[in-house]
């Protein structure tokens, strides 16, 4: 049995080095998406993690409030794996943190720091577009083909906790590359083009984050294309596929950001 492990795992490896496509070879099935985000879900929010998890019941109206976001991102008819992935949200009670991360099979994670950052719901839609885009266009289980090797990652398969605890942790800080990064940015405009929002609300993000000077810019942009650059591609993305949209809902943003805990 292990020799025939290894024979897959060459072969696997090979076709690694040889993937040539904008996403890269994944080592992972859909069904495997969806296994490993249940199990990743119950590392991220079990005794011994680090996060600390809003009560969904003492903080209902803010959940509801993000849940009906994602119910417009979702019921755009532009999200691919729509119907298979979980797409649940958890808030990470964090307010120095400046952070959204999805894992594969859908499982939507916000802190409060960067709810508490971003000014309008179409901002806080373009980034939950965007982390959507990573779980639906599958970047996170290809990225961590890449990071893992292919042994890992046939350990997570086969059900092996600690690789799956090792790998729970990483997903949270999660550095993709600058493809995936710019294919999110592409699919959050997509996501909200038929949607009241503005399209280009992802920009919003990026657009406060070079008004402070790069002074709190978060630890996962750092590799990744100049905020300016992703701010212009955002908007131009919009026009080519001639979004209308260009509601904010400002006023309605702020009522939600008053309910947060301090």
């Amino acid at each position: 049995m292990k020799y025939f492990v290894g024979i897959i795992a060459f072969y696997l490896l090979i076709l690694n080095g040889c993937a040539t496509s904008k996403g890269g070879f994944n080592l992972f099935t859909i069904e495997d998406d969806r296994k490993f985000g249940v199990q990743v879900a119950a590392e991220l929010e079990g005794p011994e993690s680090k996060l600390k998890i809003l009560d969904s019941s003492r903080n209902a109206e803010v959940y509801k409030y993000l849940y009906k976001v994602r119910d417009n991102i979702l019921n755009s008819g532009q999200v691919q794996h729509k119907n298979e992935f979980a797409w649940r949200l958890r808030i990470v009670h964090d307010d120095s943190t400046l952070n959204a991360f999805c894992t594969p099979g859908g499982y939507i994670y916000f802190y409060t720091g960067i709810l508490k950052f971003l000014d309008s719901e179409d901002q806080l839609a373009g980034v939950m577009g965007h982390e959507i885009a990573h779980a639906d266009r599958r970047h996170s289980t290809r990225q961590m083909t890449q990071m893992f090797g292919v042994q890992v990652l046939l350990g997570v398969i086969a059900g092996n906790r600690e690789m799956i605890k090792q790998i729970s942790g990483a997903l949270v800080g999660l550095k993709f590359s600058r493809n995936h990064e710019m294919e999110a940015d592409e699919s959050s405009v997509k996501y909200l083009c038929p949607t009241p929002y503005n399209a280009a609300g992802g920009a919003g993000f990026f657009e406060k984050i070079q008004t402070l000077g790069g002074a709190r810019v978060p630890e996962f942009l750092s590799t990744h294309p100049d905020p300016g650059n992703r701010i212009q591609h955002f908007n131009e993305h919009k026009i080519a596929l001639g979004c209308q949209g260009n509601s904010t809902f400002s006023s309605e943003y702020a009522a939600m950001k008053s309910k947060l805990p301090k």
